[in-house]
């Protein structure tokens, strides 16, 4: 299966269980990889064969911006979900969200979650 890779989004949302994330936010990293085949594109040189991969960081970039969960696994499922939803060409999925400024006194470089979906 070909592969769509976008890393290393960042974007600034309001998630997490403590009030402090909810009031104050922090940066998110978010990456996606799409499963689809993309042989058509490839031979046809159309977009129309394909996902575009702006469409796709304005859902992420709007279901993190404009939502507030308390578990980012939560908003990896929104992020999943929406889309496939809107992409009916991707397959698979694999949605990974960095925490870079999670509220744990420590050293460390980040927390976060990964999860693969598919149809």
């Amino acid at each position: 299966m070909d592969k769509i890779l976008m890393n290393d989004m960042m974007f600034y949302g309001y998630h997490g269980v403590l009030q402090e994330e909810k009031i104050l936010g922090q940066k998110f990293i978010v990456s996606v990889e799409l499963s689809l085949d993309f042989k058509q594109a490839g031979m046809n040189d159309s977009v129309a064969d394909t996902v575009s991969y702006a469409e796709v960081y304005y859902i992420v970039r709007e279901i993190v911006e404009d939502n507030k969960f308390d578990l980012i696994e939560k908003l990896a499922e929104e992020i999943s979900s929406g889309i496939l939803t809107k992409f009916n060409k991707v397959q698979e999925l694999k949605v990974k969200i960095l925490k870079p400024e999670a509220p744990v006194q420590g050293i460390y470089g980040s927390f976060g979650v990964e999860i693969c979906r598919q149809r």
